[in-house]
């Protein structure tokens, strides 16, 4: 993997422009919320704004909805510049994290309600009220009240009324934060495959990764204001171009230390705690700082020493292997986490899919251990 810096905040996406921000700047009381971010959303697309609390998403979002008026910059929609367009008149609908739903009002007319008040014919008004709760599978629900709905079932009026408008974009703030963990895992893919049916152009606002890796077919991950890298998720997650999304997305371990070798097809990376072989070329030099970032998941755990025969991509004995002794044991069910503290003081977090039911040789607390990786699996980062 060639390593790269962190972008500057435009970033240049190729494809189709249908939503293209340019150098959009907001700025509150002199303080940039939003710091010249320019990025290109495609037809189609959901497109996934994610970071932590304070990063800018949401008021990206309300800019795009027409609830804020950038400093500066624009937001071009189908080829309009649609910042002076009031919220009213833009062909975007937003769906809020609270749903916003009219507690008086049956499931029919919530859903009718936004195509009542642009003067539609009441024909129209039926027919695309009976298609969108038929979309989201809650025709037999039409003459309840929200408070006689699950949480998932409100979720879903408040799309099917976000969608009956027929919107060229789609915003969700945090469309499933208030689900709970096996809902929000269910209702992901149900709201996925409803958009994908419409057809309509989603940009989505979350701090939740699982959300954006699941739902987005890209990722912009976003802090302080500025977009640092924009993939799809196996990009963001496999290939993060900074430290910062590589902490950010999921979980990591990170070793500073220094290139010592740097050779066309493989580096070799000096740290406190093992040599690191890389059995890739990277853009860099000799003697220059950098951190080396290995997943937990790639890390393999085991009482005895590896044979280099099992450290593929690692040339020598030694490399890419670190000894120590676990110190917690963690078990989710599908994984189990490990905590091992290495011999030179730091803390190295280990993953192990539980593949069989039953496991021989289960690894304990205070077991001293071996863990080791692949030379393909690491990342070198020089910022």
């Amino acid at each position: 993997m060639t390593k790269l810096p962190c972008p500057s905040p435009a970033v240049d996406l190729v494809g189709q422009n249908f939503l293209s921000i340019r150098n959009l700047v907001k700025e509150f009381d002199g303080v940039r919320a939003v710091d010249d971010i320019s990025v290109s959303i495609n037809k189609g697309e959901i497109f996934a704004l994610l970071g932590s609390s304070g990063c800018g998403k949401s008021t990206l979002l309300r800019m795009l909805a027409g609830f804020e008026t950038p400093t500066a910059g624009q937001i071009m929609l189908a080829g309009r510049d649609i910042v002076p367009v009031p919220p009213y008149q833009r062909p975007i609908n937003m769906m809020f994290q609270s749903y916003a739903l009219f507690p008086h009002l049956s499931v029919w007319d919530n859903v009718a309600f936004g195509l009542r008040r642009d003067g539609l014919p009441k024909d129209e008004v039926a027919e695309r009220v009976g298609k969108m709760l038929e979309l989201v599978q809650l025709t037999a629900y039409a003459k309840r009240k929200p408070h006689q709905l699950s949480g998932g079932q409100q979720q879903r009026v408040a799309l099917a009324r976000s969608l009956a408008k027929r919107p060229q974009l789609l915003l969700l703030d945090e469309p499933l934060g208030a689900l709970d963990k096996k809902l929000r895992e269910r209702t992901q893919i149900e709201l996925v495959n409803i958009i994908e049916q419409v057809g309509v152009t989603c940009v989505m606002v979350t701090h939740d990764q699982d959300e954006a890796m699941s739902m987005a077919s890209r990722i912009a991950v976003m802090s302080e204001g500025r977009i640092v890298q924009v993939g799809a998720p196996g990009e963001i997650y496999e290939t993060p171009n900074c430290r910062f999304v590589a902490d950010f997305i999921g979980s990591v371990n990170m070793f500073p230390g220094q290139l010592v070798v740097d050779e066309a097809d493989h580096v070799v990376v000096e740290t406190r705690e093992c040599l690191h072989y890389v059995s890739h070329g990277i853009s860099g030099t000799r003697g220059m700082p950098v951190h080396v970032a290995v997943r937990p998941e790639k890390v393999c755990l085991q009482a005895e020493a590896p044979t280099l025969g099992q450290r593929a991509g690692a040339a020598e004995q030694g490399h890419n292997c670190v000894e120590g002794v676990i110190r917690s044991i963690s078990y989710f069910g599908n994984q189990t986490h490990y905590q091992v503290r290495l011999d030179g003081g730091a803390d190295l977090k280990v993953a192990r899919t539980n593949a069989a039911r039953q496991q021989d040789g289960q690894l304990q607390r205070e077991q001293r251990v071996f863990a080791w990786w692949d030379g393909a699996d690491i990342i070198v980062l020089n910022q």
